[in-house]
């Protein structure tokens, strides 16, 4: 496939055509640009890359290799894209982060996009995939939806490498590892409910103890990946993970099983980041996808790094809401990789604050102001947070036009307006780039008028205890009383003393339904307290994991999976699978 001169809505691929069902339900044919310009000499052109960077996946999509980062310097602006807090509605984040790239290159600005590629479990589970929607979608979406450019698999296959020759090690009785100790788990990509808890080792002279999976996104792997710099940092941090402990409680590291070359050599293609293109042709990164409640929810750093160094302006995403994808973009990767935001964009739906506001899911599609107005505090309480970090904040509306009034907006426009942030209304998933050039200007003319911006400083220092940190984010960012540890969190804390492991920023692991660790508690709440259950170390990433609440490392599918939706033809064309 080469580039791709317009279009809009879902999509499916086939020879040199794009059919796409547009936001009026009319089947249109979208044109390819001359199939003598391949894509990957199109996108090599229109990043400035040498061809020789860009390794063809296929006829549309390639890798870029990290090698390219040594030619130029970076030279892009970062404009970091989160949203409200989750609620069944859908808030459109991807969508909106695709349109607003399609709106500031419609404006004429030389701008890529960089975003977490999508984990297999929630889209043949609950969620779907995570390509966009309608006319802001990315392409070909169900490669990137399904073991994109062999990434996940790599990363499973290195986690897995690991765990067997961990399990090896104490059958052979050659490692200082307690077998009850082992915090290193086996990872899958799919969703797995039956693989939460089980007994290994029962096999003859085996060495039974008790073990469990984790969905690959959430693997320490995944996020050592995403956080390195190159192949050497990443040998690094692989080398740094702690494995488990022995029954003196000391930490046992990966180093000590002599096959970080090995996870290495999976991983080496694995690294290079990945380039699609968006339905109108904007370059594409699409890279990593840790978790964002129980890692750092953003792309590679390479990634990100790549496209700053490709285009004017670069369009990025956190996972879930500012209070658990951003805080985490800002507080552990900006502060390892030295990155940080020009601007931050908070997406908002009139549907989302109806349900902060009380509202029931089957009545979002009445007008209802009131309802908008008692879910507002949600939003004032992420803008708040996002004003923290000293950066532009701009609101974005992602329109949904056949529900969405005139007073709802103007409640939200209001609203932004006493709070001193730029509001624009982007209705990208019915028009794409066209729709979003209020947006893209709105961010620009935020860029501009900031000016030279102060150096970005993270929310707190690391010269302040465990204690302190989790307080300044659960007080400065969700708007808690204070933090509660329980006891087995105060041992798990002494263990990670004792071992020198806390000199790390942490990683709060908490529902993302909520500002508070309840998923129950929609909106603004006040008077709670975060309750930190236990600890968990991800010294190789480079954080700790503060657990609060119920976090699941391997989700459940629900009672009808996505997985029963989705149909393949007799040509190999997919259909039935949500972006």
């Amino acid at each position: 496939m080469a580039l791709l001169r317009g279009g809009e809505g879902a999509f499916c691929t086939n020879g040199n055509t794009i059919a796409a069902l547009s936001n009026k339900g009319a089947c249109v044919t979208l044109s390819l640009m001359d199939e003598k310009e391949t894509f990957t000499a199109g996108m090599a052109g229109k990043l400035g890359l040498e061809e020789k960077w860009v390794v063809p996946y296929g006829r549309d999509k390639a890798k870029v290799s990290i090698e390219a980062l040594k030619e130029r310097e970076a030279r892009g602006k970062l404009i970091l894209v989160s949203a409200l807090t989750p609620t069944p509605a859908g808030e459109g984040k991807t969508t909106v982060s695709i349109g607003l790239a399609q709106g500031l290159q419609k404006v004429g600005e030389k701008v890529c996009l960089a975003l977490r590629e999508p984990s297999m479990g929630p889209v043949f589970g609950r969620k779907g995939g995570a390509t966009g929607g309608g006319a802001s979608s990315i392409v070909p979406g169900e490669s990137i939806n399904l073991c994109f450019n062999g990434d996940f698999p790599a990363i499973t296959a290195a986690n897995n490498l690991l765990a067997a020759v961990i399990d090896n090690a104490l059958f052979h009785h050659t490692t200082r590892l307690d077998q009850n100790k082992v915090t290193w788990k086996r990872v899958m990509d799919m969703n797995d409910r039956a693989l939460r808890h089980i007994v290994v080792g029962l096999n003859k002279n085996g060495v039974p103890r008790e073990e469990g999976f984790n969905i690959t996104p959430a693997s320490e792997i995944m996020a050592c990946l995403c956080l390195a710099e190159d192949l050497e940092d990443l040998r690094r941090r692989i080398d740094n993970i702690v494995v488990g402990f022995t029954a003196a409680d000391e930490a046992v590291y990966a180093r000590e099983f002599g096959v970080t070359d090995a996870l290495l050599a999976i991983l080496r293609e694995a690294m290079n980041p990945n380039l699609v293109q968006s339905l109108e042709g904007v370059p594409t990164f699409v890279h990593g996808g840790p978790f964002a409640n129980i890692a750092h929810g953003c792309n590679s750093v390479v990634a990100t790094k790549m496209a700053l160094r490709c285009a004017d302006y670069v369009v990025t995403e956190a996972g879930f809401a500012f209070d658990l994808g951003a805080e985490k973009f800002l507080d552990i990767k900006c502060r390892q990789s030295g990155l940080a935001p020009e601007a931050i964009v908070l997406v908002a739906t009139i549907r989302a604050l109806k349900m902060h506001g009380g509202a029931d899911k089957k009545d979002l599609e009445t007008p209802d102001v009131q309802a908008v107005q008692r879910g507002l505090p949600n939003l004032q309480a992420h803008i708040e947070s996002a004003q923290k970090y000293q950066r532009p904040v701009i609101v974005a509306i992602n329109l949904f036009a056949a529900s969405d009034t005139k007073e709802e907006i103007i409640a939200v426009k209001e609203c932004c307006a006493q709070m001193g942030v730029c509001c624009a209304v982007a209705d990208v998933f019915g028009r794409g780039g066209e729709g979003a050039i209020e947006l893209a200007n709105t961010v620009l003319q935020s860029i501009a008028a900031a000016g030279q911006q102060p150096p970005f400083r993270p929310l707190y220092s690391l010269d302040i205890s465990v204690e302190e940190r989790m307080r300044a984010i659960a007080c400065g960012i969700y708007g808690a009383d204070g933090v509660k540890l329980t006891s087995t969190a105060v041992k798990k804390l002494a263990l990670m003393e004792k071992n020198d492991l806390t000199h790390l920023p942490v990683c709060m692991a908490k529902t993302q339904n909520s500002l508070t660790d309840d998923p129950k508690e929609p909106g603004r709440p006040t008077g709670f307290t975060i309750t930190v259950r236990d600890f968990e170390i991800a010294n190789g990433a480079g954080f700790l994991v503060a657990l609060c609440g119920d976090i699941m490392r391997m989700p459940a599918l629900p009672k009808v999976p996505a997985a029963t939706a989705i149909r393949v033809d007799v040509h190999g064309h997919i259909s039935g699978m949500k972006g």
